[in-house]
């Protein structure tokens, strides 16, 4: 069964938000740092991607 691109949006923008929290924690304990940088380009390609899934799965059942 394939999974749908709507609960794959749901699931990579999740991963993404835990993603930045996780940064939010890393920089408030020890600043900015590589592995704080790294958490954050995660988070943006997790929720540019999550976003752009549930944005087309909305687009193309509208569409047909």
């Amino acid at each position: 069964m394939r999974t749908s691109p709507l609960f794959s949006g749901i699931i990579y923008l999740f991963l993404g938000l835990l993603f930045i929290y996780f940064a939010i924690q890393n920089v408030q304990e020890s600043g900015w740092g590589i592995f704080t940088i790294l958490l954050v380009v995660l988070a943006t390609f997790d929720c540019g991607s999550g976003l752009k899934m549930i944005l087309s799965s909305v687009f193309f059942k509208k569409k047909g």
